[in-house]
């Protein structure tokens, strides 16, 4: 159930919206699976099966956005607009013309996506009302942008805004392998990608490999810097830092597994208990990053104290 990327976005804190009041926002937004001639389709799903479209507990929201997709192969299309178009052309006597064959085409393809396979794919939004955090489990910026657009159209005059930090992540990243040292509470992990603004982007990357500060001193001495580098915060959870800001690859460790609640009874208690340790977790580690990070940024461009910005 935890979230794998953090798209990271601010709401007012606290945001004062009831579960009851989302619902509303969202209902009329609901997806529903789309009609024979529909090549793909969005919408807002319950994220627990069979539940509301808004999952509350405790301040904290989850939402999920579904987007369904028929896969109906070009190469398929042709081949039948092919065969289609010869029994014309043997009909009539002569080959179709453009506009037959384009209208052959639109034919064909609304006879064959009723049979076409869909693929449905969730992503999930967490909604922290108490701290002023909206966060989208989206690797991709382009699916991040999809669920932000439906988002908008959902709420009306959604106070979404984007977190700005004194410090960017790429100098802050360079910073730390410069220094062979991570800023407190954190360790630099095995994984990071060292690359040259200049012309040319000469990039490094390790994967599992022993960051020497040698080796990182010397790429960055020549003018690379980081792109990615990743961390673990507290020995709970680890993830990867990007220049956008982008949390990538979170996963809770061994320390967190086991302080899931051993007494939940079933599915809908273990979620429970799995939200509530994330969101709480995932809480802390985003104050302490953006910390590291100078802490965020005020509409003049000054740092924000905590409790301002959280």
């Amino acid at each position: 159930m935890w979230f794998k990327n953090l798209q990271l976005h601010r709401l007012p804190a606290p945001w004062s919206v009831t579960p009851e009041q989302m619902q509303k926002w969202l209902a009329p937004y609901a997806f529903a699976s789309g009609g024979s001639v529909e090549t793909q389709n969005q919408g807002w799903a319950p994220p627990r099966e069979g539940d509301s479209l808004v999952y509350a507990l405790n301040g904290q929201m989850l939402l999920t956005f579904r987007a369904e997709k028929k896969l109906l192969p070009a190469s398929v299309v042709t081949q039948v607009t092919r065969e289609r178009a010869l029994e014309l052309e043997e009909q009539q006597g002569f080959k179709p013309g453009r506009k037959q064959m384009r209208e052959l085409k639109e034919q064909v393809t609304d006879e064959l996506l009723p049979r076409a396979f869909s693929i449905r794919r969730d992503t999930r939004v967490w909604i922290d009302c108490k701290n002023g955090w909206l966060v989208i489990d989206a690797a991709s910026q382009a699916l991040a942008d999809e669920v932000r657009g439906l988002l908008v159209k959902s709420i009306d005059q959604l106070p979404l805004a984007t977190v700005r930090v004194t410090q960017s992540p790429v100098a802050a990243m360079t910073g730390w392998l410069l220094d062979g040292e991570a800023p407190a509470g954190f360790t630099l992990d095995q994984d990071t990608e060292l690359r040259s603004p200049t012309e040319g982007n000469a990039t490094v990357r390790y994967v599992g490999h022993t960051l020497d500060a040698d080796d990182m001193r010397r790429h960055i001495e020549a003018g690379k810097q980081c792109m990615r580098l990743a961390m673990t915060w507290n020995d709970r959870v680890s993830f990867v830092l990007t220049p956008s800001l982008t949390i990538k690859r979170v996963a809770p460790l061994d320390v967190l597994k086991e302080a899931s609640d051993p007494t939940a009874q079933n599915d809908d208690e273990r979620f429970d208990s799995d939200v509530v340790l994330m969101t709480a977790e995932l809480d802390r580690m985003l104050n302490d990053l953006l910390d590291a990070l100078g802490g965020e940024q005020g509409e003049e461009g000054f740092a924000l104290p905590r409790a301002a910005a959280a």
